[in-house]
């Protein structure tokens, strides 16, 4: 398998990235070819999509050994689930599957050609393996049943997130759009919940402190990090 791409994303860690692409529909990522595969002739026809699939590494979770069955987080990390049905990055052949929408295509930059996406979940330079035309009409099934991740998803409520006025003021709307999606859909490990405990993401340059009590988050500090 051969890294045809890099992913740009604003999460630099894998803290507070969506468990699935979608979830926060504003997130922006820039595909980045490398340099053996910048060749707009590659892109021919790509323009008349909207979505995209994208095939990628699971980098940062590289193990020798697999195991058949695994603890999704969003159980609480105690139940296990057979590994194929989940999406658990821990896999024989850790492989990830996205579907996100084409926000731009420019041929001619200084990268070569670039796509801009968005719903992407994915840390800042993943490498991606494939990418695929999103079919509406193959890909689309809306009698298909979700299984006990569909389940979680419709019990799960939006968190209220109150974030200091200052800190809003100092970012674009769409960065703070994308922001509040990722807060609202409750970055934390499903089975932390301790109301006095601080969590801090890295989202677009930016360290965000924040604390949840109940379904109530609230910004405590945003600081710039320095590069």
């Amino acid at each position: 398998m051969k890294t045809v791409a890099r992913i740009h994303t604003d999460f630099k860690t894998k803290f507070g990235v969506p468990r699935q692409s979608g979830i926060v529909a504003g997130l922006r990522g820039r595909i980045v070819f490398e340099p053996d595969y910048r060749n707009v002739e590659a892109l021919r026809g790509l323009e008349g999509y909207s979505h995209l699939w994208l095939l990628w590494d699971f980098s940062e979770a590289h193990r020798e050994e697999w195991s058949p069955t695994v603890r999704p987080p969003r159980l609480g990390g105690n139940r296990r689930m057979g590994v194929w049905a989940t999406r658990s990055p821990f896999r024989p052949n850790p492989i990830g599957l996205s579907a996100v929408r084409i926000r731009n295509i420019s041929l001619h930059t200084a990268e070569g050609p670039v796509i801009e996406v968005e719903g992407a979940d994915l840390m800042d330079g993943t490498p991606i393996l494939d990418i695929k035309p999103y079919l509406p009409y193959a890909d689309c099934h809306p009698e298909a049943r979700g299984g006990f991740a569909q389940e979680l998803f419709e019990a799960e409520e939006r968190l209220q997130v109150e974030m200091p006025e200052d800190f809003c003021q100092a970012l674009d709307d769409e960065t703070l759009n994308a922001l509040r999606g990722v807060l609202e859909a409750d970055p934390r490990p499903q089975y932390q919940a301790d109301a006095d405990r601080i969590y801090a993401l890295e989202f677009a340059g930016w360290e965000v402190k924040f604390r949840v009590d109940g379904r109530r988050l609230k910004v405590l500090q945003a600081e710039r990090i320095s590069a």
